[in-house]
């Protein structure tokens, strides 16, 4: 394994425009990555496995809902660190930034969010600590872009609730304590439960043979009459708004992680180009090498830009999903352009685990597709602008 040499770019100065305490939290969330990610994630990424030993890690920069309330566990954090913590995370890899964002935006954003007191106060600071990890079951095997359409249902069965149905897709399904799961009711209205490990029925089978974001865990979650406690229902919210609100949450991060990946590709670009040497002189001294290098930082700035404009939205209550969208898309989309261009810089060596770059193209396949595909995120926008759905 490589030393983690990474210098983070920050060409327009941005680090003069936040506080101190997104600094810290930032830095803190850095040299975790360097210390205890880097080292590692190429092997369990060759392993196609989690590594479940870096989860009290997580929780300890606080990564699990950072911005939940510190009663209930969380760090009280603004969005822009949780941004930041994404972004911080996703540089060591995407597969691990998911599994946060997960955390926090799937799970303890609807339980916060949507759930009563109790709930709060029962899952959440076990959630916090990592002492408990949730998976957020909406993706069914018929059902992805189109989520109203939604087979997974549950009836009243007078002192419990009856819940059959399949979710596919899920991130930290093999390992998950808890799964905040959606489904319709009789009367085909959608409602958040809580489905906990051990439920008699409930089956977490994992996906296997993945490409990308390999050193996370994905699975199933397999629902087979499992009768669910009237008080896990989740009664604050109810409708597809319920699940779309936790995921403008989980795509505002995804926004800021996305840079990261990108930062990092352009980082071993940029190191290897100084170094590499061809026809008598370092391949960064030649025009096309430096046309791609120029392109990629011009590219991570306009989308530090970008993030960092909706983080003051979002903290000011004001950011729309709209707005969101065309975070999460054009930022995905700047990079998986720029790890591809980076990896041309690195030759054949870029496709080897000795650097980061074919890891991370490979996990942003997966990126710009989870979490609403790319091609939705532009119709989200042209539904905005025209005001003219195009999804039916």
């Amino acid at each position: 394994m490589r030393p983690d040499l990474f210098e983070a770019p920050d060409y327009y100065n941005l680090d003069d425009l936040f506080s101190q305490e997104h600094l810290l939290v930032r830095d803190a969330a850095r040299q975790w990555v360097k210390r205890d990610v880097s080292p590692i994630i190429e092997e369990y990424a060759q392993k196609a496995e989690f590594p479940k030993q870096i989860i009290s890690g997580l929780a300890e920069i606080g990564a699990f809902g950072p911005y939940i309330p510190e009663e209930y566990g969380g760090a009280g954090l603004d969005q822009i660190s949780y941004g930041l913590i994404m972004q911080e995370i996703e540089r060591g890899d995407s597969g691990v930034r998911s599994t946060a964002s997960v955390q926090s935006s799937l799970v303890m954003y609807p339980i916060y969010t949507y759930g009563t007191e109790a709930q709060r106060k029962k899952y959440l600071p076990k959630l916090a600590a990592g002492e408990w990890m949730g998976s957020f079951g909406l993706t069914e095997p018929n059902h992805g872009s189109n989520p109203s359409g939604m087979e997974t249902k549950f009836k009243d069965m007078g002192d419990h609730y009856l819940l059959n149905g399949a979710k596919l897709w899920i991130s930290n399904s093999p390992f998950c304590d808890i799964a905040v799961v959606w489904a319709k009711n009789e009367e085909g209205r959608i409602h958040g439960l809580i489905v906990e490990r051990g439920m008699e029925g409930f089956t977490t089978p994992e996906t296997h043979n993945k490409w990308s974001l390999r050193a996370s865990a994905t699975g199933e979650l397999i629902f087979d009459n499992v009768k669910v406690p009237k008080e896990n229902l989740l009664p604050n919210k109810t409708g597809l708004g319920a699940p779309l609100g936790c995921l403008d949450s989980a795509r505002f991060g995804i926004a800021w992680g996305a840079i990261g990946a990108a930062m990092d590709c352009y980082d071993t670009a940029l190191r290897y180009a100084k170094e590499r040497i061809q026809f008598g002189k370092p391949i960064a001294a030649t025009q096309l090498q430096q046309k791609k290098l120029a392109e990629m930082i011009t590219e991570i700035t306009k989308a530090q830009l970008l993030a960092f404009r909706l983080g003051q939205l979002k903290n000011e209550g004001r950011a729309t999903t709209a707005q969101i969208s065309m975070a999460k898309r054009n930022n995905v989309e700047m990079a998986i352009k720029i790890a591809r261009e980076a990896r041309q810089v690195l030759g054949g060596m870029g496709i080897t685990g000795e650097y980061s770059i074919m890891r991370h193209m490979m996990n942003l396949e997966s990126v710009i597709t989870y979490e609403g595909t790319h091609d939705i995120h532009l119709l989200i926008t042209g539904a905005d602008i025209t005001g003219m759905p195009a999804f039916k």
